[in-house]
Formats: structure tokens, C-alpha cells, sequence
């Protein structure tokens, strides 16, 4: 049997019974200036990750990774926690408030 918790609360979420929400987040380096010729250059530079990634070699996503240039998570959350995460995602509001003054 599989087993959920909450990432947010620690609640345990029954697979049969809670309503569970995944959260995905990409983060990697944003390359705007980069321009492809054509689709086609795209595809190869794929298909030849592809074929790294079966002969068991490093493709350049797995070193962009080391790199920290990509990189993703994954979370469980609770009906009462997603609420939360859609209202502030970046934590922006909940951050600003734990500030303390300069005394």
C-alpha cells in the first residue's frame, strides 16, 4: 500500500479517502537569447540524449543538473494546504510578515 503525507502539515493522506494535489516546479537557467534554426536541431539534440541515456552515459541534462541549472521537485499536499499554496505559491506574504524590525 502506498503512503501520502502532506509535505506542508505532516498529515498522512488516506489514498482512498483524502483528495490529494501534486505540486510539480521546474527551476532552470532561462535562455532567451538562444535561438534554434529549425525543429528539426531540436529533435536530434533529443533523440541523442535519448540514446545517451541508454547506453548508460550522462546526457546534458543529467550534467545541467550537477550544474544546478535544472532541477525539480515534486510535493504532496493536503486539501487545506493547497488552498494555501494557489493563495501565496512563493510564500511572499507569510515571508514578509516574519520580518523584525531594526531595533
Amino acid at each position: 500500500m502506498v503512503h501520502y503525507t502532506c509535505d506542508m502539515c505532516g498529515r498522512p493522506l488516506l489514498a482512498n479517502e483524502d483528495i490529494r494535489y501534486v505540486v510539480k516546479i521546474e527551476v532552470y537557467t532561462a535562455c532567451d537569447a538562444m535561438e534554434m534554426d529549425d525543429d528539426e536541431a531540436m529533435e536530434e539534440e533529443i533523440w541523442e540524449m535519448e540514446e545517451n541515456n541508454d547506453q548508460g552515459e550522462k546526457s546534458s541534462l543529467e550534467e545541467s543538473f550537477e550544474d544546478g541549472e535544472y532541477k525539480t521537485f515534486r510535493f504532496d499536499l493536503c486539501t487545506k494546504c493547497h488552498k494555501k499554496y494557489l493563495h501565496d505559491p512563493l510564500f511572499l506574504k507569510s515571508w514578509n510578515r516574519t520580518r523584525f524590525s531594526e531595533n
